[in-house]
């Protein structure tokens, strides 16, 4: 069973994953700060690099299964064209309302 985008408990972790699904870029990168980070398995990588490639080239997609953390840590199934679907888990780091950092990887 997923949960509806729209009842994800985090604010921030909710813009993040609606402006995913939406491929909209404007949306994702508004939803993070500036100078936000994050690791793909384990493994720092470029931001800008990652969600070109694992995202909006390749039509990337979370169904959310579960949350915890306050909401700022999901397990999803997470689709795109590239790699088709796999069980992932995202850790998010908040600084004012917005993702400073997320980490992702197999879960």
């Amino acid at each position: 069973m997923t949960i509806p985008v729209e009842q994800l408990t985090d604010p921030a972790v909710r813009a993040f994953v609606t402006a995913l699904n939406a491929n909209d870029q404007t949306a994702l990168y508004e939803a993070m700060t500036p100078d936000a980070t994050m690791s793909d398995d384990g493994s720092d990588r470029n931001l800008q690099e990652w969600l070109d490639r694992e995202v909006f080239g390749s039509r990337g997609h979370m169904d959310v299964e579960s949350e915890s953390d306050g909401g700022r840590v999901l397990v999803a199934d997470y689709r795109n064209d590239t790699w088709g679907s796999m069980r992932t888990k995202w850790q998010f780091t908040v600084d004012g309302g917005k993702i400073s950092r997320f980490e992702t990887g197999q879960a």
